[in-house]
């Protein structure tokens, strides 16, 4: 069977299961990087999100310190650092540390969202206008960037702040949604996380508008990965079981109802008699790919062939650690994942 080269990575959202614990998600979180690792997948990213039961993961330079350090060769970055809520100078910072302590591993998605509602975005950054002022995250990012790589303008007075560690520096990936963010992603010639399993009807508008505005004068060139929703089984009927976890998170969620995620089981229970959104039937692709092995693999190659993605960031929003693991490990399988991660090395 004919491989793709394309790249495959994980997003992990430390999402919370229904009976357990945000405690024991962080460390379900430890154990999936660590297979992710022997397995041969390119990156692992962890989410954002802020004082919601569903996720338990707010602090992600965190985690990326942690997984680091259990882990061999694996990329490891944030998807993404919120950055309306920060910094730019304590974000370039905290991620020089980490590239410092895994010289070439370490990934800075950055997201433009808040990840919160608005009263707690407040108390992440009080006085922020970043709930409406357009200019303030081109900024934010331009300083950042700056920061990292240098380049503040002859006599701007943060050009004289030395960061420390002096050598270094993550790789910097903008996290987008939409054809505009993707334009302003491609005239700053950065790299691009399109998140298809959020807006499924404009992932090639995204795509299209992203290469159409990409500068290349400093010898760059477009990188696409597409973040894509994917639940494997080994049959389909187990791959929709599993689904059904996300499809009654995804209902409650649209209600305004963030709880931790159900089991299968009462999750197919919850779903008898409700009408689900329709929005997937009007978009190419589907915002989740939910099949054996061979559909997944089909359906994420057609998206490469039509797109040229260059990496897939797979999220699987799977309620038992096990079937996570589970499927994982069958995509990693039909991709032929496991032997490319034991020839890269470090």
């Amino acid at each position: 069977m004919k491989e793709t080269s394309v790249k495959l990575s994980v997003l992990d959202q430390s999402v919370v299961p229904e009976g357990s614990t945000p405690a024991t998600a962080l460390r379900n979180s430890l154990d999936l990087a660590g297979l992710a690792d022997r397995l041969g997948y390119h990156r692992y990213w962890l989410a954002e999100h802020h004082a919601t039961p569903s996720f338990a993961g707010p602090a992600p330079e965190i985690m990326v310190a942690r997984v680091a350090a259990e882990t061999r060769r694996i990329r490891v970055g944030s998807g993404g650092v919120l950055l309306p809520h920060y910094s730019p100078l304590k974000v370039a910072e905290v991620f020089r540390v980490l590239d410092a302590l895994s010289p070439g591993r370490i990934d800075l998605g950055i997201g433009r969202g808040i990840g919160a509602s608005s009263i707690e975005a407040h108390a992440l950054a009080p006085g922020s206008s970043a709930d409406g002022d357009e200019t303030e995250f081109p900024r934010k990012l331009a300083e950042l960037l700056a920061f990292l790589h240098g380049g503040f303008p002859d006599g701007h007075p943060y050009g004289r702040i030395q960061l420390m560690p002096t050598a270094g520096a993550p790789e910097v990936w903008l996290l987008v949604a939409s054809p505009q963010s993707a334009e302003f992603a491609g005239r700053l010639g950065l790299p691009v996380s399109i998140a298809h399993f959020g807006r499924p009807q404009v992932t090639r508008s995204v795509v299209e508008s992203y290469r159409a505005a990409f500068d290349s004068r400093d010898g760059a060139r477009p990188r696409v990965q597409i973040g894509v929703g994917v639940y494997c089984g080994p049959t389909e009927e187990e791959a929709q079981r599993v689904f059904a976890s996300q499809r009654l998170f995804r209902l409650r969620m649209g209600r305004g109802l963030l709880l931790p995620l159900p089991s299968p089981e009462a999750a197919l229970d919850g779903l008898r008699g409700e009408v689900e959104p329709l929005a997937d039937e009007v978009a190419e692709w589907p915002r989740c790919v939910v099949g054996d092995p061979d559909h997944v693999h089909k359906t994420l190659t057609s998206m490469v062939d039509a797109l040229e993605v260059d990496e897939f960031m797979l999220l699987s929003t799977i309620h038992a650690p096990r079937d996570r693991m589970r499927s994982y490990e069958l995509i990693a399988r039909r991709f032929g994942l496991a032997a490319q991660g034991e020839d890269q090395g470090v």
